[in-house]
């Protein structure tokens, strides 16, 4: 598990795959999102402005994940 540290109190999910190198555009990440390649704490989402908070585990294609600190 890799952590990826934010100095906000939330950052939005597609901001956050483009932040953490999961992918090199914003496309990508909706594109991820919208066809429910991403989970936030073990549930699938599909909302890309989701905000994710300090602690939160977001996993992507059920291979990377990441914590939030």
């Amino acid at each position: 598990m890799r952590e990826v540290k934010i100095d906000t109190d939330y950052i939005k999910l597609d901001q956050l795959l483009k932040y953490a190198d999961i992918t090199q555009t914003g496309g990508h990440s909706k594109f991820l999102i919208k066809e429910g390649k991403v989970k936030v704490n073990g549930e699938k989402n599909t909302m890309r402005g989701k905000k994710i908070r300090k602690n939160d585990i977001v996993e992507v294609e059920n291979e990377e994940k990441i914590i939030i600190k």
